[in-house]
């Protein structure tokens, strides 16, 4: 029989400590002859990156501690590992270093850096004989934004490096054609972003291995590739949307190109991490597609995106290969964590990495539904209902709702376990994970309907759906909270120094003050608030009105910051300024600095301190009890 006891007092066995063990998980997935190999994040090694493979039985580490397999290409990180040469080559994040690995143990292949910034190797891809392809970066003065890129080969026998183009400001590793006569990759320009459009370059390659001038075969400022391979020495198949979605097309140097599958579906996705893969070829005329989130096949012969093992319903774009005649990847479902998986074509599935032991009565049951605006638009959203077998609520009681803000703000919420969620809704708050215009995985009209419109749409939506949920009687309108991080982190802060409809909010590693992040942040994304927001200086008092730090007399609820005091993309200095700003006005608020933390938290220690904080946050503002958890210190 369940015990009576208030929303939010449910004791459960889901731990931040179990939370923090599931964090990260695999990433970086590929095949190294028939074994499946990837990388593996670590919060109780520090955040560390491990490299692991799979053998009969479990895993096996590739690469001790100390390497930490990671880079900071474009600040988020690119394919950090490749098999090359009989070895294995990965950046280590201590320096950002190229290291390759073989039977005489590991030695550095590139220099240490000198630059004021210090070089940055990322997208790693094995290229010809005896080289290791990648995107090159190098600071060039003392701004973030001081940055330029090239591609180069890395000899793997520790001969060094050359050039071999630099054709924009943005690139990703070129591919050999299979005659060995040809290089393909694709780039794009300031002000744009990958999503918005993207140019695909070919060059022939001589014999002594130089790039001769590229030619941009697709693409162009209002196309978007997004993963490109080759198919035979004359073909490549590319991710593309001149449809306004991203379909496989088959592109030949002669120009001619053929989408494969007309859908309006979305095969791709937003590029913020070089070297993602939304495909991978099966062989006759078949492909392996991830039709937004979850796999399918696609094949030529009749047009058609099946899908395939259907439980699994978030694929990541870091992992997805072809292993023989099965599918390899890293993909949850709804009752179950990411985990590596291989997967027949008829929809078997085989863990590689076990599942977190827990039981499945206290973990919630992910809702797909949609609601509408004021103005009709339609807003996805994953709607995660309070769960637990042992506790049930007051007669007439009902749940504190939060409102869960994706980043990007081009991200997408699947409907998948996911145990940060499950520790708020087996303690009985309600969560909902909202898709609001400018996430991916609906298409260039549904992404583009934030052009201009960050800290408004976004808002509004989530302002909709909160809202509708109220209505419907699925919460309490007196305990709405909103959580976000990053652009996430952003929305939340504008919701809650703009409407009234939110008591509290945590925000974690944001952007406050629009115009300063511009000018603070890397390159990367120092120009993503042109198509946002609007160009400078022509919208700079769009920036300014739209800011949260310029509208914290306006606060409506209660808030606790969390940010990594190590973050280059948004610098803790914009939280600082805020909670600054907070002292005195009688608005319950707290601020966590986390030392040795960057953007996302990825060490054990932090993710339990910072959940923790957060239940016994949302426990004091909405009135309830949080037994286990050390109380917050709220000031005011």
């Amino acid at each position: 029989m369940s015990r009576i006891s208030p929303y939010g007092t449910w004791s459960s066995p889901i731990t931040a400590a179990e939370v923090a063990a599931a964090g990260g998980g695999p990433q970086w997935l590929d095949v190294v002859g028939n074994e499946v190999w990837w990388a593996e994040a670590r919060p109780a090694e520090q955040g560390r990156v491990a490299l692991v493979r799979a053998v009969p039985g479990g895993t096996e580490d590739v690469l001790p501690a100390p390497w930490n397999v990671r880079n900071r290409l474009h600040e988020y990180g690119g394919r950090p590992w490749a098999a090359a040469g009989g070895s294995v080559v990965f950046t280590h994040w201590a320096d950002q270093r190229v290291y390759a690995q073989s039977e005489i143990g590991v030695v550095a292949l590139t220099p240490s850096p000198a630059q004021p910034q210090g070089v940055r190797y990322g997208d790693l891809r094995a290229g010809r004989p005896g080289e290791v392809w990648a995107v090159r970066e190098r600071g060039t003065g003392p701004r973030p934004a001081d940055v330029e890129r090239d591609l180069v080969a890395i000899a793997v026998d520790g001969g060094g490096e050359r050039v071999l183009a630099a054709s924009h400001r943005f690139l990703t590793v070129p591919k050999l054609s299979p005659d060995g006569r040809h290089a393909a990759w694709f780039g794009w320009d300031h002000p744009l972003m990958p999503w918005d459009g993207t140019e695909l370059c070919v060059s022939e390659v001589a014999a002594d291995g130089t790039f001769g001038p590229h030619r941009v075969l697709a693409g162009g400022a209002d196309v978007s590739v997004c993963q490109v391979e080759w198919e035979t020495p004359a073909t490549l198949l590319a991710l593309m949307d001149p449809g306004g979605w991203w379909n496989l097309h088959r592109i030949g140097l002669d120009g001619s190109v053929v989408n494969l599958a007309p859908v309006e579906r979305e095969l791709g996705g937003p590029l913020w991490k070089t070297g993602s893969r939304w495909f991978a070829p099966l062989g006759g005329g078949r492909h392996a597609v991830l039709s937004s989130g979850r796999l399918a096949v696609l094949d030529e012969a009749d047009g058609t995106v099946a899908p395939v093992a259907d439980e699994l319903t978030a694929w990541s774009s870091t992992g997805l290969a072809v292993s023989g005649d099965t599918v390899v990847g890293v993909a949850g479902g709804p009752s179950r964590e990411a985990a590596v998986v291989r997967v027949s074509l008829d929809g078997t599935v085989t863990d590689l990495t076990p599942q977190p032991e827990l039981s499945s009565a206290f973990l919630p049951v992910p809702q797909e539904r949609v609601f509408s605006t004021a103005d009709g638009e339609t807003v996805p959203v994953v709607l995660y209902p309070p769960r637990n077998p042992e506790c049930a609520a007051p007669d007439g009681e009902l749940p504190p709702l939060l409102v869960d803000v994706h980043g990007g703000p081009t991200g997408q919420r699947f409907p998948v376990l996911d145990l940060e969620i499950a520790y708020f809704t087996s303690r009985g708050i309600g969560v909902a994970a909202v898709n609001y215009g400018g996430s991916t995985g609906y298409g260039r009209a549904y992404r583009e309907r934030l052009r201009e419109q960050w800290g408004v749409v976004d808002v509004a939506d989530c302002v909709a759906v909160a809202e509708a949920l109220v209505a419907a009687g699925l919460a309490d309108g007196e305990r709405v909270g909103i959580r976000g991080g990053s652009a996430g982190g952003f929305t939340a802060a504008a919701a809650l120094t703009t409407t009234k409809t939110y008591r509290a909010g945590t925000v974690m590693y944001p952007v406050l003050d629009l115009a300063g992040w511009v000018a603070d942040t890397h390159d990367f994304e120092s120009r993503y608030l042109d198509g946002l927001v609007g160009p400078l200086p022509d919208e700079r008092q769009r920036y300014v009105e739209r800011s949260p730090l310029a509208n914290v007399g306006r606060l409506a609820g209660a808030v606790l910051f969390q940010q990594g005091l190590e973050d280059r993309i948004c610098p803790p200095e914009q939280a600082d300024r805020f909670v600054a700003r907070l002292a005195g006005r009688g608005i319950p608020y707290a601020y966590q600095r986390f030392a040795g933390e960057q953007h996302g938290f990825r060490q054990a220690a932090t993710i339990v301190a910072a959940l923790e904080a957060e239940l016994s946050f949302y426990g004091q503002v909405f009135g309830f009890e949080t037994p286990g958890v050390a109380r917050l210190e709220l000031s005011r």
